[in-house]
């Protein structure tokens, strides 16, 4: 399987620290790279962690509050002055076009790469990008402006037959390649011998979802269940519950009740309140609930 990898550049909230730069996450899905978010200094994390700005694909912006996309025109000038020639491909709220748009125009900027918008739509759940590598989708949750997560979906490789298998069988190339694209196998006797049972991945297609800002919405498990990696917001701990309900965000609490309920193998939180100098007591809230949780710090690389 193709590495899957997710870099986070920032992992605080709204409030930059010292140690913690807003929202925004670096994805290689093997030749694919895609940022998501992309909060002001992102461009200082993509060289402190040497991460190539000119390589990414896809641009996902899931709204409009600033510590989540005040870095992106930057980043666009920044391609364009470095002489980018391939197209990027940006995913945001409605209104991001005409900010792009807008700015670019008053800074007598005309690209010399073709940016391609793609406005999220008002629904529950939108594929918005698939090739052989993988597929992007975007999902809506609940805060207090229009705000979308999001849901990328590493595509398998070909099965491998299993060597038990083509000890006892002697396969023509035909057959080979109709088993490794997942067809069943018919023997002499005309006895078929399911796929799955003559065939396995080495390693299964990774998936991961990224889910910020929102209240705590239970029925978003669904669209989540069995994600291999969940990253959910926790910008507060679970005495500040009311504060998260005001502000429509979620305790580490909370995040790990949704991990939970969705199945999924890990879950990584983010999103901190800047208020927290001491970030060991949300992780330790998220385990007690959810134990395989890890706490996203900047620089922290995680393997789908």
């Amino acid at each position: 399987m193709k590495p899957f990898t997710v870099h986070i550049l920032g992992s605080g909230s709204a409030i930059p620290t010292l140690h913690r730069n807003p929202s925004s996450q670096y994805l290689r899905v093997d030749t694919c790279c895609i940022l998501i978010d992309c909060a002001e200094g992102t461009q200082l994390q993509l060289k402190r962690f040497n991460l190539s700005p000119m390589k990414i694909d896809h641009v996902l912006i899931s709204h409009l509050h600033g510590d989540h996309y005040f870095g992106l025109i930057g980043l666009i000038s920044s391609m364009h002055l470095a002489g980018r020639i391939n197209p990027l491909y940006v995913y945001g709220p409605p209104a991001l076009y005409d900010v792009i748009t807008q700015q670019l125009a008053l800074a007598y900027t005309q690209l010399r790469y073709r940016l391609e918008f793609i406005p999220l739509q008002d629904k529950p759940f939108t594929s918005l990008f698939a090739d052989d590598l993988l597929e992007i989708a975007a999902f809506k949750v609940k805060h207090r402006i229009p705000c979308w997560g999001f849901l990328v979906r590493q595509k398998a490789d070909q099965r491998n037959i299993k060597k038990s298998f083509l000890s006892q069988y002697r396969l023509s190339h035909e057959e080979l390649k109709a088993v490794k694209n997942g067809a069943d196998y018919v023997n002499a006797q005309g006895e078929v011998i399911p796929n799955k049972q003559i065939t396995c991945y080495t390693h299964p297609a990774g998936s991961y979802a990224y889910c910020t800002d929102t209240l705590f919405a239970p029925e978003l498990s669904g669209l989540l269940q069995n994600v291999t990696v969940l990253y959910h917001e926790a910008t507060f701990m679970q005495m500040h519950e009311k504060e998260a309900a005001e502000t429509y965000h979620s305790t580490a609490a909370q995040a790990a009740r949704m991990a939970k309920n969705a199945g999924v193998n890990k879950l990584i939180i983010g999103h901190f309140s800047s208020r927290y100098k001491d970030l060991t007591p949300l992780l330790e809230e998220a385990r007690l609930v959810f134990e395989q949780t890890e706490m996203a710090t900047d620089g922290m690389c995680f393997h789908i």
